[in-house]
């Protein structure tokens, strides 16, 4: 005779020995268990298991009324449904489909916005399996004030999008109206195992654009500024703007640039970020448009493994107005982003890169994971990724760690 097959649902006061006491009775009548999940939010438990328990001899009876007493000396709520072989065969059959993860990251997350982002995920046809909190508790009063608070929630969704670029754009405007990041990944091997991450340097890990800061203090702010617009009306290239913007530095001393690299602004976020991607084993990279010399100093602090950017050419103590070497802009970022994960023998799934420009957009396409961070609007709508609510250290959410399992 086949056995049948029961969801057992119990809730109540959580305390200790409560599981144990419940999967002692099973154990006691030989039964197998099917699938098993337990949450615990605010000291109320909830936890469902699903069993296979033999009919001969009544020995089902015994064993649910067994788990019936247990409960009441337990003082919890404890239910039991059929599950029908049918019903069961069908929710063997999903372990198939697709899964996405979805992260909510914000100040503190409202109940529209869950709202807003479930009800996308129903439209698309998907259904949500487990709702993890990857924050930690915040008290009231910091909710209330919005004072250094963050909330992240993960999603884990199953199914096939009825349209990827709707999500996107769904998700998109959500984030636009209601000042939440949310981050769409499809749930792979790719995702629990990055290993390179490739930041941009000016206005990502340092809270300034470097050369604006050299052309204020040589005096030709106002200049750098009318080409760098310039350049964003598409008048002229980047090549092009870059070399005639550092041609307005000639004879700017050294000691002003070393004054300014003692003193960069550090992105919030960034030390924490690093700390622990340097303590799971990634490697880190400073793929920028600006200035190695900028970049070398941040290299020392953070004990970085690369820095690519553009040299200035330095003659007795002096900026000459060139660089030497090749100008490292959008294009020449993705071609090292690619060298890079070559040497490190990795794939570009496994790669996260990070930037606030459109000369980022090639890599942060190219990029298993690309992440627009406190970007330009057209930015963040060509990037996969953004993060506006929170420091650099929101990229940690996106990787599925808790706050719980970051060294402060």
């Amino acid at each position: 005779m086949q056995n049948e097959i029961f969801l057992i649902k119990i809730s109540g006061e959580d305390k200790p020995g409560l599981t144990s006491a419940i999967t002692a009775i099973l154990a006691e009548n030989n039964i197998n268990i099917l699938d098993m999940g337990q949450a615990v939010i605010h000291n109320t438990l909830s936890l469902g298991i699903l069993a296979e328990i033999p009919v001969e001899a009544n020995s089902n009876r015994s064993v649910l009324k067994d788990l019936l007493f247990k409960a009441y000396t337990l003082q919890i709520h404890i239910d039991f449904e059929v599950i029908t072989p049918e019903s069961y065969a069908d929710w063997v059959n999903l372990q198939g489909k697709d899964r996405y993860i979805i992260t909510m990251l914000a100040e503190k997350i409202t109940a529209q916005q869950i709202s807003e982002v479930t009800e996308i995920i129903y439209k698309q046809g998907l259904n949500i399996d487990l709702i993890t909190r990857l924050s930690g508790r915040v008290p009231l009063s910091d909710v209330n004030t919005h004072q250094h608070t963050r909330a992240c929630i993960e999603l884990s969704v199953r199914g096939k999008p009825n349209d990827t670029q709707q999500v996107t754009a769904g998700f998109l405007e959500i984030s636009q109206n209601y000042g939440l990041d949310i981050a769409f990944q499809k749930d792979d091997i790719f995702r629990r195992n990055r290993r390179l991450v490739c930041f941009d340097m000016d206005s990502t890990l340092i809270q300034t654009e470097v050369i604006v800061e050299l052309a204020r203090k040589h005096g030709v702010g106002d200049k750098v500024h009318e080409i760098t617009e310039s350049a964003m009306r598409g008048e002229i290239d980047f090549k092009e703007s870059f070399r005639r913007r550092v041609a307005l530095l000639e004879g700017l001393s050294e000691d002003v640039m070393k004054d300014i690299a003692d003193n960069l602004p550090i992105t919030e976020g960034a030390d924490r970020l690093i700390t622990q991607l340097k303590a799971l084993g990634y490697k880190i990279a400073i793929l920028s448009g600006g200035f190695t010399y900028f970049g070398k100093t941040l290299q020392k602090r953070f004990g970085l493994d690369y820095v690519f950017a553009n040299e200035l050419e330095i003659k007795d103590g002096f900026l000459t107005g060139k660089h030497v070497g090749e100008i490292v802009d959008g294009e020449r970022k993705a071609f090292l982003l690619k060298e890079l994960a070559k040497k490190e023998g990795i794939q570009l799934e496994q790669v996260i890169a990070v930037g606030d420009g459109a000369n980022d957009l090639p890599m942060l396409k190219l990029a298993g994971l690309g992440i627009a961070y406190h970007a330009k609007p057209i930015v963040k709508k060509n990037a996969s990724h953004s993060i506006s609510t929170v420091g650099l250290d929101g990229i940690l959410y996106l990787l599925g760690l808790r706050d719980r399992d970051i060294d402060l």
